[in-house]
């Protein structure tokens, strides 16, 4: 392995990356932590994989999809560049404007969350959790939790029901106030229950939720060194833990085949392949670079399909767009022949803003991007719930960090379900819990008894 020479659109998106934590270090609060996090996935995607390939320069083979053959057919110098120029501007742009917008809003003083702690909240979070875990239970024991990246559910209405575990379970790290034992106990017990359901749906999204759910959690509540360590722990321990427990669900072939590709890499990176494999936007750059830019939708498609993405499916007739699977066919499909394959891929915002508008379309999803950033951080110290709970939602589902604006619009449309639904169980709590208070304060009267009487013809009544 030599030491790879950095072409310039690399150079550009690490500038562009530190940028992004200069903006995160002026800032404070749940922004600091989401534009952190961009920078780490993206840099993950389009630094990481980039200067391995470089370096290791591995020739292609069947079941090793870090090394691109289409990349490696042009020349891993020239490819990576090519596939990485839209990125750079993208990232560079992206990195401008929330600069500029941390510089616009300094000063100002620093927001609470209005609902943590908050008992309706907390109980409506535990009926959602109770019920998804329910629905997660049923979904394995019948074999329909799924996997990553497939089309579609064995059962859709059971993968619906699984989403409001979700929310109960992001939301509960996020706003539990308690004392510090049994926030401990109710914490850890939620973390092993989302390392379990990324295991049971072979995803990295649930581990890394609550990851993320911790830091904004800190970023609500205040850091320290312990909690840094604390976040980069669990991190860390939700990666490896990930990859262990999967290794434990592959058969012993799965393993010798991965060991097999695996052996193609210097010995001082493999224990990283596993990790790079799941930062797949290199790939998605590289299906835009092969089918060039305005190539795909028109924008009266796209606009068309934005709409249809926010209006339940029960609500319209034909199928809406999923945009992952139309990307792995349509796009991927251009270079790749993906005929035989049925998957829903991330395509990342630069690339689908390429493949729809060119530089245009590039600066319009960074945009949508940048909006939905802002927007998202704002929501959690809302005092609506709604907007509360998108934000919640928003800390599971990676849509800021490897979904475009299809697939942010599609993913928050499928959520609005689970939000009207969370909406109905808080209305329920608040009245289960004022009914208890009424029944409550009754007992307490029917003790007391009736006041006494006062004493006629005392000094106090002359």
């Amino acid at each position: 392995m030599t030491m790879p020479v950095l072409g310039p659109e690399i150079l550009t998106i690490i500038a562009a990356l530190a940028t992004m934590v200069i903006a995160a270090c002026i800032t404070s609060g749940v922004l600091r932590v989401l534009l952190v996090a961009q920078a780490v996935y993206w840099g993950m995607s389009y630094v990481a994989r980039p200067v391995v390939l470089l370096a290791v320069r591995p020739e292609p083979r069947f079941g090793d999809n870090v090394a691109d053959p289409r990349l490696a057919d042009l020349g891993y110098d020239v490819a990576i560049g090519a596939a990485l120029r839209p990125v750079a501007f993208g990232l560079a742009l992206y990195a401008a404007v929330l600069l500029a917008y941390v510089l616009w809003s300094r000063g100002r003083t620093p927001r609470v969350a209005a609902l943590a702690g908050d008992p309706d909240l907390i109980a409506t979070l535990g009926v959602l959790y109770v019920l998804g875990t329910l629905a997660r239970l049923a979904s394995v024991a019948v074999g329909a939790a799924g996997a990553a990246g497939e089309v579609e559910s064995a059962s859709p209405v059971l993968s619906l029901l699984t989403m409001p575990a979700t929310l109960g379970a992001i939301g509960a790290i996020v706003f539990l106030r308690a004392r510090p034992s049994t926030t401990a106990v109710i914490l850890g017990m939620v973390l092993l229950g989302e390392l379990w359901w990324t295991t049971a749906i072979q995803s990295k999204t649930p581990v890394l939720g609550a990851a993320l759910a911790i830091a904004v959690r800190f970023a609500l509540t205040g850091w320290s060194r312990a909690k840094l360590l604390g976040i980069g722990a669990v991190s860390g321990a939700g990666i490896a833990g990930f990859d262990w427990l999967q290794s434990l669900k592959s058969t012993p072939y799965l393993r010798a085949e991965s060991a097999i590709v695996d052996s193609a890499y210097p010995e001082q990176v493999r224990p990283f392949l596993g990790l790079l494999r799941r930062f797949d936007l290199l790939e998605a750059a590289t299906d835009a670079y092969y089918v060039g830019p305005s190539s795909w939708l028109s924008p009266g498609e796209v606009v068309g399909h934005l709409a249809r993405s926010m209006v339940p499916s029960q609500l319209l007739t034909g199928e809406k767009l999923h945009s992952g699977t139309a990307w792995a066919q349509e796009v991927r499909g251009a270079s790749v022949d993906m005929s035989q394959i049925s998957v829903s891929l991330a395509e990342g915002n630069v690339n689908e803003g390429y493949v729809l508008g060119g530089t245009a379309g590039v600066v319009i999803g960074m945009l949508f991007t940048a909006v939905l950033l802002v927007g998202w951080s704002r929501s959690l110290y809302s005092r609506g719930l709604v907007a509360v709970m998108f934000g919640i939602a928003l800390i599971e589902v990676p849509v800021v960090f490897e979904r475009g604006m299809l697939g942010s619009a599609e993913t928050l449309g499928k959520y609005l379900q689970v939000v009207v639904l969370a909406w109905l169980t808080h209305l329920a709590v608040i009245e289960w819990r004022a009914y208890r208070e009424r029944r409550n304060n009754e007992h307490v009267t029917t003790t007391a008894g009736p006041p006494a009487p006062a004493v006629v013809g005392s000094k106090g009544n002359q």
